[in-house]
């Protein structure tokens, strides 16, 4: 094998080794949203906000 077929061999595994961390890191960080986002209240904080919108469009103005 001559020298310039065994550096561009050692590139190409190192960008692979690179991509391969990448994904892995990307792919620990959705989980780890994904995670946070099944922790949050969903629905009784939905409701309590539209409710509050319904009553704040309907206060009587003080002009």
């Amino acid at each position: 094998m001559y020298e310039y077929e065994i550096a561009a061999t050692v590139r190409t595994a190192d960008l692979l080794r690179e991509a391969a961390a990448y994904r892995t890191v990307r792919d620990a960080g959705k989980a780890r949203r994904a995670s946070l986002r099944s922790l949050e209240p969903r629905g009784p904080v939905r409701a309590l906000r539209s409710r509050l919108a319904r009553t704040a469009g309907h206060a009587p103005r003080t002009v």
